[in-house]
């Protein structure tokens, strides 16, 4: 990691229907956050009703997905069998292993009215011992997780062990997933707990180690603690964990330490040999590159 602050700007994509997404991970400045390896902001969008945003079933390997919404509703669906809503504050966590299939889409209310929807996805690499066990899925209602108050900010703690508390979310390695809502002109200490660590800012404006950091930009840390200086009200998430235990490769929705494991992936999804999200029969095709 450096010794200084790395700030990425996200690429952003419009992927249809309105909705906007920024992703902060990979980038050429950091592939990875401690196990995070994708990191996504999707809206904030006013979504007409019948708009099309749902995400019809696709696969994934050699990951765990982090869903997480700041406003909205979604409708997870997976190749176990699970339908689980989503609603802001709470979690929902999704091991892959060696391959599931899931959709996300609008609840019944949203398709017939719309909605105001914004969240965040991330993906954190899975370790190598790991990468070819069962796939699993676990939810975990916000009102469960847990809020702590500090001079000038609270917290949600998501993933991981901080602040003196500790999250019921299993993660499958060392995680640190924390929601800040940081009153202005206030300071706050981001503690060393964790070998690797970022900020990313929803909305507001902070500094942190001699660096201004705006809306919508994320904030590799050095080791270290640090303290984060609120310039405006802001929403923060701060993320991180142990490094990777090897490099990993990326392609589409498939995490895999070799090339070849990202091979039969495609060719496994290109030929159906995914298992089904029961009573779906939509999915997304592999891209052709």
């Amino acid at each position: 990691m450096s010794d200084s602050v790395i700030r990425i700007e996200p690429r952003q994509h419009d992927i249809g229907g309105g909705l906007v997404v920024r992703r902060a991970l990979p980038h050429l400045l950091a592939r990875s956050v401690g196990p995070f390896v994708f990191f996504d902001e999707f809206g904030p969008v006013q979504v007409s009703p019948g708009s099309g945003t749902d995400v019809r079933p696709h696969p994934h390997i050699g990951l765990a997905t982090v869903t997480y919404l700041l406003a909205g509703a979604m409708v997870h669906r997976d190749s176990l069998g699970t339908v689980q809503e989503i609603r802001p504050g709470d979690v929902n966590l999704m091991s892959a292993g060696r391959g599931i299939v899931h959709s996300e889409r609008g609840t019944d209310e949203a398709h017939a009215h719309g909605q105001y929807l914004h969240g965040l996805q991330t993906w954190i690499a899975l370790p190598q011992a790991l990468q070819e066990s069962e796939p699993w899925f676990r939810h975990y209602p916000g009102a469960g997780l847990p809020r702590l108050q500090r001079p000038g900010v609270n917290l949600h703690l998501l993933m991981g062990h901080a602040y003196g508390a500790r999250s019921p979310v299993q993660a499958p390695s060392p995680t640190l997933y924390v929601m800040l809502n940081v009153e202005s002109g206030s300071v706050h200490e981001i503690e060393a707990d964790y070998a690797e660590r970022a900020l990313y800012v929803i909305d507001g404006e902070i500094g942190i180690a001699g660096e201004v950091i705006g809306k919508n930009a994320l904030a590799v840390l050095p080791p270290g603690a640090a303290r984060l200086h609120a310039r405006a009200a802001s929403r923060v998430v701060l993320i991180g964990g142990d490094a990777l235990d090897g490099p990993r490769h990326l392609w589409w929705n498939f995490v895999a330490s070799t090339r070849e494991r990202i091979e039969q992936a495609k060719q496994d999804w290109r030929e159906q040999r995914f298992p089904p999200v029961p009573d779906e029969t939509e999915f997304i095709p592999l891209p052709e590159r």
